[in-house]
């Protein structure tokens, strides 16, 4: 009889073995479990870490990019500077250049006024020169149409033979620096 299971015995033995299995998947179940904690843990630090390094590499490239236009912004302001170098002392000769100008409009009728006129003609065509050299020029203004840019309105013009709006006359010369202007010209202007 005893080599000879009865059906309940069998029966028994088939269900401890089952309850066996489960408890074994229940144990691995476990330590899955703790291995996906785990492994949950370490994703979160990976990540965590990740997201470090990509705040770090925006910090680095915002810190270049600000660095770059820096760098860009003193090359412009140095160009403009050598650019403009003489500014300060042509306006410092402008009002000599007036002067000068003034001075040579006069009429002499003795010889000697006439040879004083004629040497500071001559200083008066150095500086043009040594202006020019620098790129400061005489903004044109006579004929011209009026542009607030470059000229400066003092006087209006009722002339019929003068398109509206063109400069009839031109009370104080204006220079101007390459693109930048010195002084505007002071202009009657047609209206």
């Amino acid at each position: 009889m005893s080599e000879k299971k009865t059906k309940k015995e069998k029966l028994a033995d088939e269900i401890e073995q089952e309850e066996l299995n489960i408890l074994d998947e229940s144990d691995v179940t476990t330590e899955e479990n703790v291995k996906e904690d785990t492994l949950t843990e370490d994703q979160a630090k990976i990540l965590e870490l990740e997201n470090k390094l990509d705040e770090m590499e925006s910090r680095y490239l915002r810190t270049q990019a600000d660095f770059d236009n820096v760098k860009k912004r003193h090359v412009a302001e140095l160009d403009a500077k050598q650019k403009y170098r003489s500014q300060s002392l042509a306006q410092d000769l402008l009002p000599a250049l007036d002067s000068f100008e003034k001075a040579l409009a006069t009429k002499a009728e003795h010889e000697e006024v006439k040879q004083i006129l004629k040497g500071m003609e001559m200083v008066y065509n150095q500086i043009l020169v040594a202006f020019e050299k620098e790129g400061i020029e005489v903004i044109p203004a006579v004929g011209e149409q009026f542009d607030p840019n470059s000229h400066q309105a003092v006087m209006q013009d009722s002339n019929e033979n003068a398109a509206s709006n063109e400069i009839t006359a031109e009370l104080q010369k204006g220079y101007k620096l390459k693109d930048r202007v010195i002084r505007p010209s002071m202009v009657k202007v047609n209206q």
